[in-house]
């Protein structure tokens, strides 16, 4: 049986700029659960491929002329594209087509309209069945799995899209839930594979020449001891590669040997969720920091020659715009390599979507939105344009040309070239998401600015959710009052600080 494993991306994602600008950002990688299923059915007989929509493109139609079974990972933002995948196999060919991965665990009903079988959870131990029809559930359960050492590793053999980077999944979960995570949910309970295990795939990587990696655990350094024994097996077995990204909590800072080990073993790239400097705002995503573990964390890793990916979440319900500059400030004061900020997006499955689902907070459900960079809700203390105008304006503020200067100095000429690209990327996207917000009417961008907050969904209706909210409060509008009101003068926020 001939069987595809398909990543998509969407549109946007799939063009050579994007991609492009994704080469500057970091090394190009391909999930792991694609690459860990496949290699399941390959070593059952199966002729096996995957796809990377994001670095390569998927031959849709070559593909459907010999395939037998097409499966899908999707998270949120690339669920259309799946299901417009999925919609065309079913009407152009005899194949047969399953979902599976976070988006579809959360909601497989919906995923189900588009697809023969959807795998919820951890999708090791019945894919097989699944495959080769012994399992014919149309929503199949996952079984998660206890010893995260009977895991297979991925095959990369099987992966026919670009790829400079192998990806390592030492845990499943996080000790932590901060109320807008899916992963912590969905990869419940935290568990750990040995050390050994994980050093034998790391030699495994090392054999096949790869000169980059990243450990792609929710938070590499949650147990530091561990983390210390891999790294120092790492440094002593000599499997370091040219640079090993991974995430990390601020605590890491509060232990210098860790932070020497991750130095010596090349974990010089760390995505740190920041998150706000703003403590109430912490709290009430229950993240477990104070901003002096923030601070702390920031002297340490440039102390250390760790790079860090500042993480930071924007639209917090206690967060302002100023709130939103500090923690960009602080990010710049640290001289942190990358900035990642991140949107409050309440996916599917989070106490968030929850919560704004209840209020009639939600502006739309077009899930190529929730990618963190799109805003799909109604903030508390500023318009939902304004708060996506601030996203953009913190992406131009942070990554200046002058910045790179500073980043050569300090990390070296290739960290410097790099940060220079993402400068003029930042200036490019600014400019051309301006530009659809004023001129072009079918875009999300447009929809955002022209949208009046507290009336419903971007697409200019009153949902049956918001209006029992709006008499509750005493606004007992009618259809066309709302209309006149949409219609009124248009908000432009102040420009942010000059750059």
């Amino acid at each position: 049986m001939k069987v595809v494993f398909i990543t998509p991306a969407p549109g946007l994602k799939r063009n050579p700029g994007y991609r492009l600008g994704g080469k500057i950002y970091g090394q190009t990688n391909s999930i792991t659960g694609p690459l860990i299923l496949g290699g399941i059915l390959k070593r059952a007989g199966h002729n096996v491929s995957v796809y990377e929509e994001l670095n390569g493109k998927a031959d849709i139609r070559r593909l459907m002329k010999d395939t037998d079974l097409f499966c899908f990972s999707i998270m949120t933002s690339n669920a259309p594209r799946a299901y417009a995948l999925g919609d065309l196999i079913h009407r152009e060919s005899g194949a047969r087509v399953l979902m599976g991965g976070m988006h579809a665990s959360w909601l497989p009903e919906e995923a189900l309209k588009h697809a023969d079988q959807v795998i919820v959870g951890e999708g090791e131990k019945v894919i097989l069945d699944v495959a080769e029809g012994r399992i014919t559930d149309r929503i199949v359960q996952g079984i998660p799995i206890c010893d995260l050492d009977k895991v297979p590793y991925p095959d990369y053999s099987i992966l026919k899209t670009p790829c400079a980077a192998a990806n390592v999944i030492s845990t499943r979960g996080c000790p932590f839930r901060c109320t807008f995570c899916t992963t912590s949910r969905m990869f419940s309970p935290y568990r750990q594979r040995s050390v050994d295990n994980v050093i034998e795939e790391i030699r495994m990587y090392k054999a096949m020449g790869f000169r980059y990696m990243n450990f792609e655990d929710d938070n590499f350094t949650a147990d530091k001891e561990r983390a210390k024994e891999i790294c120092r097996r790492m440094i002593e077995e000599k499997l370091v590669f040219k640079e090993s990204f991974f995430f990390g909590r601020t605590d890491m800072a509060n232990d210098e040997e860790l932070l020497q080990l991750l130095h010596d073993a090349h974990l010089t790239r760390v995505l740190i969720g920041i998150e706000s400097l703003n403590q109430k705002a912490l709290n009430s995503i229950h993240k477990g920091q104070n901003i002096q573990d923030i601070r702390n964390a920031g002297k340490a890793c440039e102390k250390y020659g760790i790079r860090i990916i500042a993480s930071i979440v924007l639209g917090l319900d206690d967060d302002t715009k100023e709130d939103i500059r500090r923690s960009v400030d602080f990010a710049k004061e640290i001289h942190a390599y990358q900035l990642q900020p991140a949107i409050l997006t309440p996916f599917p499955g989070t106490p968030v979507f929850e919560e704004f689902e209840e209020s009639g907070r939600m502006i739309t459900h077009d899930w190529t939105l929730f990618d963190m960079m799109n805003v799909t809700f109604r903030p508390a203390n500023m318009t939902a344009w304004e708060l996506q105008d601030e996203f953009y304006q913190e992406v131009k503020y942070f990554y200046d040309f002058a910045s790179s200067k500073e980043i050569k100095r300090i990390f070296g000429k290739e960290y410097g070239r790099r940060r220079w690209g993402l400068a003029l990327m930042a200036r490019l996207g600014v400019w051309a998401a301006h530009f659809c917000s004023k001129h072009v009417s079918a875009t999300s961008y447009y929809k955002l600015r022209h949208y009046k907050n507290g009336t419903g969904g971007m697409d200019g209706t009153v949902t049956e959710r918001v209006r029992p909210l709006l008499r509750e409060e005493g606004e007992h509008l009618t259809d066309r009052e709302i209309q006149v009101a949409r219609d009124g003068k248009k908000h432009h926020p102040a420009r942010r600080r000059a750059v």
